[in-house]
């Protein structure tokens, strides 16, 4: 796709994303995407700027005018616009310790919004937000006592537990918890956290920044086809982008959860094993970089 840019904001690096993202969100099977800029001597800068923040893959002239190219891979695996927060990657590399485990340090939990995305093919905008334990702790108790919910969590209680859960989680610097959002409705709870450290770790050879998610929908609304791809599809775009040196990410949901271990099958994770933990059996599922930002139609 060739697109003629409007002049007047043809040097305005962000201008230049809105455009790419007006492609790219709207057209889910979109290989690559070029611009058209007019050409004058300021167009110089402006390139190696743009090139530098990976926002273009490369930028070709002729005579009148500049040709900017990106592919899928080089939008969509970039954090603007979509991270409300530092990045995971900004963290220093350093290494430490926990329960026997050497891993690396990271980073501080970030209140508030920490991505956010708006789905043209549903006209709403999905966030995750930083869980509140006081705040969010009413709706993430009624959502852990639903029946459909705690067969799989187990975790029924009071709300005073469930705020106490969510503390846990929050002070835990492997995890970061977050309710997901559309607009502004709060439809689910997503736990992310690092896998080398976490009790999934002993059961394979988890990398560095292996990321895993446990996840439940409360409402169920959300579980419709349109609203569960959008949400798939940010929470998978969110772990990658975070951090570019993770490579892989892991889940273990319970083997009896067909529909849910099969369901990611179609979004290109696969089963490595199937393993028991102490308190179920787990089937370890992963999908890698390369294959979510080739294939993964957002």
């Amino acid at each position: 796709m060739n697109i003629r840019f409007d002049p007047s904001i043809a040097l305005d690096p962000e201008a230049i994303r809105k455009a790419f993202c007006e492609i790219y969100c709207n057209d889910p099977e979109r290989r690559t995407a070029t611009l058209t800029l007019p050409y004058t001597k300021e167009a110089e800068p402006f390139i190696t700027q743009a090139q530098s923040e990976k926002i273009i893959d490369k930028a070709e002239r002729d005579a009148n005018h500049i040709l900017l190219t990106t592919s899928r891979q080089t939008f969509w695996q970039s954090a603007k616009p979509w991270l409300r927060a530092p990045a995971s990657s900004e963290t220093l590399l350093r290494y430490t310790e926990s329960n026997g485990i050497t891993h690396p340090v990271r980073p501080n939990n970030t209140e508030g919004t920490i991505y956010e995305r708006h789905f043209p093919q549903i006209d709403m905008t999905f966030s995750l937000r930083t869980a509140d334990p006081d705040a969010d702790s009413e709706v993430f108790s009624a959502w852990m006592n639903l029946d459909r919910v705690a067969h799989f969590w187990d975790q029924r209680g009071t709300r005073a537990e469930h705020a106490a859960y969510l503390k846990e989680r929050r002070d835990d610097p492997h995890m970061h918890p977050m309710i997901g959002y559309f607009d502004d409705h709060p439809f689910g709870y997503f736990e992310f956290y690092w896998a080398k450290e976490d009790r999934l770790g002993p059961f394979y050879d988890a990398g560095d920044f292996d990321r895993g998610l446990h996840l439940l929908i409360g409402d169920a609304q959300f579980q419709s086809a349109g609203k569960l791809k959008a949400w798939w599809s940010g929470v998978l775009h969110y772990m990658f982008i975070d951090d570019p040196r993770t490579e892989r990410l892991v889940g273990e949901p319970r083997v009896d959860h067909v529909r849910h271990i099969a369901y990611m099958h179609r979004m290109g994770f696969y089963t490595l094993k199937e393993f028991d933990f102490p308190h179920k059996r787990a089937a370890l599922t992963v999908i890698e970089r390369k294959k979510f930002f080739d294939d993964f139609r957002f």
